[in-house]
């Protein structure tokens, strides 16, 4: 049953108040995080304070919504009123956001209570939430291992029920891997169905918000909620309603169980597959031709967005460096050499030189190519089939500190999600079960574009067959 449902049916009979469910999670944050390390910020006076308000609107038994009450985590990199907000970068340090994002202006119109901002890789750059400035996070299944990235904080703090549900941001696979890497259920929606207005952007093109929950219902309640047209993002647009196929085709693309991929992983997909055929799913392998291209395709626009996003940063005004310099352009480059930590300064100057004279044409111009291609190969994929299934990493949680050092093997954690990403169709990592060690592996899904709410049908179908239902 979903989580919300259940805390919204106890807050109905009076078996709980808002402010002893916000109270249980505060103490279950400061029982946990110090190990964890998921969050960044406590906002636990302000949620207190709403909370016992909240119960004053119950008493009067008014009709309430189904996140009325319910504490919710959001990635430091949203933006959220009065509160400081990072990008887990010390050139944010101390950023005091003047204003909420869309979606966090949404779930406060529905009476969701934020209790606090999460960690993350700085300004959403990482697979192992490694690269925050400030800490790093550990994966509540094995404290010497990452809980992923770059939305690890959200992702362990409802695998480690400090909330009900989280807010990530996704690039390249930044909600779903570190919702396969902690066991729970994170959800990239089609690219312009969730505003963007308020996030602080890392590759404009790329980056989606969405869901981090324990289970499938919940991410759809928090969907329906955050979804829609906003005059404040030009790319948002409002989503229609799809009824649900009876009878459905599923892609596998022999290309990901043909890669190099953790045994384990590929016997818990294989098994999870014969599952699902029992119930007379038809499963049909599929050849995505250009699959191999779309992680080198994204490694070129990405960094290149970066660059042009990050240029606005200066370090002079919300951060604690101290920088002195004979000349104001020296005074910049050292306060951003300083503020940026290595792997943004890496992203910037790698998309820097493929915008550059004599490389746009060689490398960006043609990696835009390579991306349309790409999103015409998955349309041409989707006249077969309703949905493809893969797995969503490529490895089990690895030990923190074992890729930091090699770049290009970081990078090939995302390997299976950054198609999604290149052609803005939406995408769920599904907890199925556990490795020997006990640590968590997730089933990719991923839709037609716009077919949101119909992947989500599906994905609560596949939970029933899951080891963690």
């Amino acid at each position: 049953m979903s989580l919300i449902k259940e805390i919204h049916q106890k807050l109905i009979n009076r078996e709980i108040s808002v402010e002893e469910l916000v109270k249980e999670k505060i103490k279950i944050i400061k029982e946990k995080d110090e190990k964890l390390k998921a969050f960044l910020s406590l906002e636990e006076e302000k949620a207190l304070f709403l909370a016992k308000r909240l119960d004053e609107d119950l008493k009067k038994g008014e009709k309430i919504d189904l996140l009325f009450g319910i504490p919710y985590a959001a990635k430091d990199n949203i933006l959220t009123e009065g509160i400081r907000t990072t990008a887990g970068s010390k050139i944010l340090e101390n950023y005091i956001a003047p204003y909420d994002a869309t979606v966090i202006k949404r779930l406060k119109e529905k009476k969701a209570i934020l209790i606090g901002k999460t960690n993350l890789d700085e300004f959403a750059m990482g697979s192992s939430t490694e690269n925050s400035a400030f800490q790093v996070t550990k994966n509540p299944y094995d404290l010497e291992r990452v809980p992923g990235g770059s939305s690890g904080g959200s992702a362990v703090a409802v695998a480690a029920e400090m909330a009900v549900f989280a807010l990530g941001s996704d690039t390249g696979g930044s909600i779903r891997q570190p919702a396969a890497f902690c066991g729970v259920v994170g959800f990239k929606p089609s690219y312009g169905s969730v505003s963007r207005y308020g996030l602080i952007a890392m590759a404009s093109s790329l980056d989606v918000i969405g869901p981090l929950s324990k289970n499938v219902e919940d991410a759809r309640i928090v969907f329906e909620a955050i979804n829609g047209k906003d005059e404040l993002d030009a790319t948002s647009y409002d989503l229609e309603r799809k009824g649900t196929k009876k009878e459905l085709i599923i892609g596998l693309p022999k290309e990901c169980l043909l890669k190099e991929l953790d045994e384990e992983i590929k016997e818990k997909t294989e098994e999870f597959l014969k599952k699902i055929e029992k119930e007379k799913i038809k499963i049909k392998e599929i050849n995505l031709k250009l699959l191999d291209y779309a992680l080198a395709c994204y490694y070129i626009i990405m960094p290149a967005e970066v660059s042009a996003n990050l240029a606005r940063y200066d370090g002079l005004r919300y951060s604690s460096l101290k920088t002195e310099a004979d000349n104001l352009l020296n005074l910049y480059f050292q306060n951003r050499g300083r503020g940026f930590g290595k792997e943004v300064r890496r992203r910037i100057l790698l998309g820097t030189y493929v915008l550059s004279r004599g490389y746009y044409e060689a490398f960006y111009k043609k990696a835009q190519k390579v991306r349309r291609l790409i999103q015409k190969d998955y349309q041409k994929v989707f006249e077969e089939v309703d949905f493809i299934l893969n797995p969503t990493t490529p490895t089990l949680p690895f030990k923190i500190g074992e890729k930091v050092t090699d770049p290009l093997s970081m990078y090939l954690s995302d390997i299976f999600t950054v198609g999604a990403n290149i052609s803005g169709l939406p995408s769920l990592s599904l907890p199925i079960g556990f490795s020997k060690e006990g640590l968590p592996i997730g089933l990719q899904i991923t839709g037609p574009f716009c077919s949101d709410y119909l992947l989500l049908d599906f994905a609560e179908k596949l939970e029933q067959f899951t080891e963690l239902k």
